[in-house]
């Protein structure tokens, strides 16, 4: 059986113009990074936006567990699946981080036959997307501590500053550090630390951002820390926009790849969703929907979190409404749900597989609660048994969502026509009305506690005195109406990832809550949260390696 990367590697891809050109895109729109990848000019968008919108579908999941679900192999699929039926399809997912390829979950470009290609390019350094908001975050924070070296004009408090390092990696050792030591040449002293690039705030705002313009703007809004009066010092208070810009000025430019069957596929933008908003770039999107039938889009880990945040952030800052949404899920990962043991899952378990649906029940009442209808994908194995199947079918239709088999993995497109063909359903004949959660004009904590009871299903929410004093500041300064961006594990509806299947009665602790001001949204970390996740005992990277000839192996 071949690997994902040998796959990858024996396709025969198409140049991307004809990728291009198949959804109506012309070769002067496009910014070549060789044969098969290419930015879209802004151009494109001055000449469609005013086209009819396709229909829109978010691909989301259970909770995952160590078994798989197969979320981003199944949106592939799905895509398709789509496109051999006869539907224009485009899909829109987010980039790879190089912390996850090189540790433990893996990429981002599916899996088996149901990938995006070029595969070894996505999931390292792809078009530079990472690298530059790496850069400019890190040049923020350079130019605070040369401010405050300089002579600190703007009476910058050194232990009030928010903003902090990145680095796209999983580097645990950077997450507290201290800068400016050595003496007086080389800074002053504070505590700062790293998050992991896709948790920045530069990364949320390149995703919402509607063009340069807008990016700008939203840069100047980053708040980096307090003065000595309390008050918000700003990005643009160090007049450090422009150059922020400058280094993002193709960041921003959507990327245009394909699917191992030449689907187009937009890939721009990477937040991780159990630490920043899960989604891909706004401008991604929409281009998608412009061009295409049919858009498929993914957000990131379970729908507590990706979801959510599409519902509740993504759909109300870009003025979107999905038109269906499929929640994909395994036998295997809801036996585990069900109390089997990882090494125990191939076997037959009915009573397990029932106790453990309960996870999937779950997303699928959080779904329709926004108005949408509902498609599971249920992501086949070979040790599934008829019985298994039959009784998660049998109960996705007592809740009302439709419910198909998926073989995208081994099978590619013609794997997902019964998918394919319940989602067309569920878009033509189901009946969306989109509403979000809550409005944003509630107050922080009333937010936080609609998120936690009608989302994850919890009883309450118990604050840190800390996180007490930064809510009360955010009023106090007028930014509280903004939408909550909640940092949780991903691996439980609570706060506990040991809680698995469908938990009651917890409490969510919120232990931090903190303003991204040019991404317009407020971030409440709970429990034990990383925004700088940590290399597995063994690695992925010590998998990978290079051959003479330049050829990758290793890499999935």
């Amino acid at each position: 059986m071949l690997s994902d990367i040998e796959i990858a590697q024996n396709a025969k891809m198409n140049h991307i113009r004809d990728i291009a050109s198949s959804v109506g895109i012309g070769e002067d729109e496009l910014e070549y990074y060789g044969k098969y990848k290419a930015k879209i000019s802004p151009e494109l968008w001055k000449r469609i936006k005013n086209n009819k919108d396709g229909r829109l579908v978010l691909v989301t999941a259970i909770n995952p567990t160590p078994a798989g679900e197969g979320k981003t192999t199944t949106t592939i699929g799905l895509g398709d699946a789509l496109t051999k039926l006869g539907k224009k399809c485009v899909l829109a997912l987010r980039e790879p981080s190089l912390g996850p390829v090189m540790g433990i979950k893996g990429g981002a470009a599916g899996g088996g036959y149901s990938q995006v290609v070029p595969m070894e390019d996505i999931n390292l350094h792809f078009t530079g997307d990472m690298h530059a908001i790496t850069a400019a975050n890190n040049l923020l924070s350079a130019m605070i501590d040369n401010h405050i070296h300089q002579g600190n004009e703007l009476n910058i408090d050194v232990t009030n500053i928010v903003w902090k390092r990145v680095l796209d990696m999983n580097d645990r050792a950077l997450r507290q550090t201290v800068v400016g030591m050595g003496g007086k040449i080389n800074g002053v002293p504070r505590e700062d630390g790293f998050m992991i690039t896709v948790a920045s705030e530069i990364m949320a705002i390149l995703c919402l951002a509607a063009d340069l313009e807008d990016l700008k703007k939203r840069l100047g809004e980053i708040i980096i820390g307090y003065n000595r009066s309390g008050e918000p010092v700003k990005a643009s208070d160090l007049n450090a926009q422009g150059a922020m810009t400058a280094l993002l000025k193709d960041a921003i430019k959507p990327n245009l790849v394909q699917t191992l069957e030449h689907t187009p596929c937009f890939i721009h933008g990477g937040p991780f969703a159990n630490i920043a908003h899960g989604c891909n770039s706004v401008q991604a999107t929409k281009l998608a929907m412009k061009l295409g039938d049919y858009t498929i889009t993914e957000a990131g880990f379970g729908a507590d979190l990706g979801a959510e945040k599409f519902m509740d952030i993504k759909c109300r800052m870009a003025g979107i409404k999905p038109d269906a949404v499929v929640i994909v899920a395994t036998v295997r990962a809801l036996k585990y749900n069900g109390g089997v043991a990882k090494t125990d899952l191939k076997e037959e378990n009915v009573d397990a597989l029932k106790k453990g649906m309960v996870n999937l029940e779950k997303h699928i009442e959080n779904m329709q609660s926004y108005g949408v209808p509902v498609v599971v994908a249920i992501n086949r194995f070979d040790t599934d048994s008829n019985e298994e199947l039959s009784a998660v079918i049998d109960r996705c239709n007592e809740l009302g969502a439709q419910c198909a088999l998926s073989e995208v993995f081994a099978k590619g497109g013609e794997g997902g026509f019964e998918l394919a063909e319940k989602v067309i359903d569920a878009v033509e004949n189901g009946k969306a009305c989109y509403k979000p959660a809550y409005e944003v004009n509630l107050t922080i904590e009333e937010k936080i506690h609609t998120v936690v009871t009608k989302i994850y299903g919890g009883k309450d929410v118990v604050y840190s005195p800390k996180a007490i004093k930064q809510i009360k500041r955010l009023e106090e300064l007028g930014l509280d109406k903004k939408p909550v961006c909640m940092a949780k594990t991903q691996y439980s509806l609570s706060d506990n990832p040991k809680l698995l299947g469908r938990p009651e009665g917890f409490t969510v602790a919120v232990s931090n809550v903190r303003v991204s001001n040019g991404a317009d949204f407020i971030v409440v970390e709970t429990g034990d949260i990383m925004v700088m996740p940590g290399l597995p005992k063994i690695p992925a990277a010590n998998n990978i390696d290079v051959d003479a000839d330049g050829k990758i192996t290793g890499l999935f």
